[in-house]
């Protein structure tokens, strides 16, 4: 998370959806940057409005608007993988030797599998019922996110390759995807709402 508390800005980051590129890029423009623990450094907007919102509310006498990314959620999925067969390497407690991206969507397909994963999903990260991110901008055209972060913030932003996961096969079978996307149905709306 990072606050620019002159503009009244705060970036929300979204897991798998170039928040560590976007962290370099800013850090040091941002009045406040929470990069670690992970679990504050990717604040979801319910735990926002809870606890931070307040406080810059009293601070400031203002409200901030909350921008965040949004992958497309079966390549937000793929990013996940690839990200924990990278992991693998360093803690082999995640286990994931041998388990193809099929076996990995059947996974999350299941009843609890985002839980069960220790993923979750986009959509509740984004949105509760009583909240959404102000601005959510396509992971796909960072480009117009880099635009609106350049215009706020009135200075050039260039964006580093950073956190990149291996290549890898991804490729799902269409049955496979069809289950996946019923599963992610709630993420596929809000990303197709997204302007």
């Amino acid at each position: 998370m990072l606050i620019f508390w002159e503009q009244r800005l705060v970036f929300l980051a979204t897991p798998k959806a170039g928040s560590t590129a976007i962290a370099m890029a800013l850090e040091s423009l941002a009045t406040t940057s929470i990069q670690r623990p992970a679990s504050m450094k990717h604040t979801d907007i319910a735990t926002f409005h809870r606890h931070v919102a307040p406080w810059l509310a009293a601070q400031t006498g203002a409200e901030f608007t909350t921008v965040a990314l949004m992958r497309e959620p079966v390549d937000w999925l793929r990013s996940w993988y690839r990200f924990r067969l990278r992991d693998d390497l360093d803690d082999p407690e995640h286990l994931m030797d041998g388990v193809s991206f099929e076996r990995f969507a059947k996974l999350y397909a299941e009843e609890d599998g985002p839980q069960s994963l220790g993923i979750g999903s986009q959509a509740p990260f984004l949105q509760t019922n009583e909240h959404r991110v102000d601005r959510i901008f396509r992971y796909e055209n960072i480009g117009g996110f880099v635009e609106f972060l350049e215009d706020r913030l009135d200075c050039a932003v260039e964006l580093p390759r950073a956190n990149v996961p291996p290549t890898v096969d991804v490729e799902l079978s269409s049955e496979q995807e069809e289950r996946l996307r019923q599963t992610m149905q709630e993420d596929l709306q809000l990303y197709a709402a997204i302007e």
